[in-house]
């Protein structure tokens, strides 16, 4: 069971590492994107990877800590930090997300059109389902909630896949500038549950527990 437990947290960690590295090349080329077309969209969902891309650092630490034999006080220590970490991104996105929108609605201007921007919208409907799954898998096999919470993110971006590439389409083509803003704003319901759940969970994890346990 323990060789089995260490396999599990070696893949977990393989799955945070591909996430982490996706996730930069997302922030990077949908940000860049977003600025110089002014899609408070594509903005919105780049932020959003930066969570993703935050989580995976933190899990990795997290992760790794397990894996190189952490005692039960410092594994439960870093799984609190890991779920305040994601918690506290979650809720960053929410602010930035309202920004960009409400800019947007101010300005009312329509955004640009960039290849760059859809292209890398279209690879993450094929990649993200992916690393959804294989954090879901791992967090499920190590009963890890931070890396389910990092699945469900995973696909909460997935979504806003949608909603953003609907938002830019009907902008281009509809010429509704108040798309782009609508889309990002119906992203914020979802990241914000995510944000208010983590956060509980985080507010759960004791890892004063693990002496009481420890001398019992």
């Amino acid at each position: 069971m323990q060789d089995d437990r260490e396999t599990n947290l070696k893949r977990g960690v393989r799955v945070e590492i591909a996430s982490f590295v996706y996730n930069l090349i997302e922030v990077v080329v949908s940000v860049t994107a977003g600025l110089l077309t002014g899609s408070a969209a594509l903005v919105s969902w780049g932020l959003d990877s930066t969570v993703e891309a935050t989580s995976a650092a933190t899990l990795i630490w997290r992760l790794k800590g397990e894996k190189d034999g952490a005692d039960k006080r410092t594994v439960l220590h870093r799984k609190k930090v890991a779920l305040y970490v994601v918690a506290c991104a979650f809720w960053i996105v929410v602010a930035a997300i309202l920004y960009e929108a409400v800019s947007a609605f101010i300005s009312q201007e329509a955004p640009g059109f960039n290849w760059w921007g859809i292209a890398i919208l279209f690879v993450s409907l094929v990649v993200n389902p992916l690393l959804a799954w294989g954090k879901y898998r791992y967090g499920k096999r190590l009963d890890s909630p931070a890396l389910k919470y990092d699945a469900k993110d995973t696909l909460i971006c997935e979504y806003q896949t949608v909603v953003v590439l609907a938002g830019i389409g009907l902008t281009q083509w509809m010429g509704w500038w108040w798309a782009d803003p609508v889309a990002a704003l119906l992203i914020v319901p979802y990241v914000a549950w995510e944000a208010f759940e983590a956060t509980k969970d985080a507010r759960s994890v004791e890892p004063g527990e693990a002496e009481t346990t420890d001398d019992t």
